[in-house]
């Protein structure tokens, strides 16, 4: 089968799937909501904040304080894309549609990818403009130094985040063991690492903190992180990649 016509069946697979559909959805609605109310809150407690967290203060980056749960919906899509098939036993019949495993693994990837960035960062700006509409005075501007870059990048953290998931699902094939591994690794064992001193430099290089990075604009006064923004997400670009290849290579070795 050609890669254009593989290309075309994932992209049928994906939108004849009500999950998939409705973890993008939900993806949008949490991120959103959840970054209006934080930004308005934030507003209203400016005044209260100390010196050294009013120059911290990163309204931008407050505005995208729902992508912490966002990503849980894209982290869903991302496995569910990847195992529906092996849950529902269809993966033999793929399989032996599309013998070549390479191009039937990265066509799936590459629909799943090119919807997720899509939905990513039309999410990013929407997050964006109504959370500086809730900050008011204390809001930022798109053209302002450095938030454009953290607009565009929070578009591309959200893919990032589905992508390394369709890896891991790759790897492991059954959404439940995915899942189960996934959210405590983002929800738990992520900021655990992250707040405690002894392994906060650790944490530091985990795909999510370290891809966060790019939806900074005003680095906090104590922050002593080696890599900047684009550093981040290179680091979580090349998490992602590994768990691509990982994928991509018990793919091959394994039946189906």
């Amino acid at each position: 089968m050609a890669a254009t016509q593989v290309v075309r069946s994932e992209w049928t697979k994906i939108r004849s799937v009500a999950s998939t559909v409705w973890t993008l959805s939900l993806a949008v609605v949490v991120t959103i909501a959840l970054g209006v109310l934080i930004s308005l809150l934030s507003k209203h407690e400016f005044d209260n904040l100390g010196a050294e967290d009013k120059l911290s203060f990163d309204p931008t980056f407050i505005s995208f304080a729902g992508m912490t749960l966002g990503q849980l919906a894209m982290i869903v899509f991302g496995v569910l894309v990847v195992s529906n098939e092996y849950s529902t036993g269809m993966i033999r019949t793929s399989l032996a549609a599309v013998p070549q495993r390479g191009t039937f693994l990265f066509s799936k990837i590459a629909v799943a990818t090119g919807l997720a960035f899509v939905v990513g960062l039309a999410t990013s700006f929407v997050t964006f403009f109504l959370g500086q509409a809730m900050l008011g005075e204390h809001r930022a501007e798109l053209g302002d130094p450095g938030v454009l870059r953290a607009v565009f990048g929070g578009g591309l953290y959200m893919t990032l985040i589905a992508v390394f998931s369709m890896g891991v699902a790759a790897m492991l094939r059954s959404p439940m063991l995915s899942l189960g591994i996934l959210m405590p690794f983002f929800f738990l064992i992520s900021n655990i690492l992250g707040n405690v001193g002894a392994t906060e430099k650790i944490g530091r290089y985990l795909p999510d903190q370290a891809g966060s990075k790019i939806m900074q604009v005003v680095t906090p006064v104590d922050d002593d992180t080696p890599y900047g923004p684009w550093g981040g997400l290179g680091i979580m670009a090349l998490w992602t990649v590994a768990a691509l290849a990982g994928g991509y290579l018990l793919l091959k070795k394994r039946d189906a």
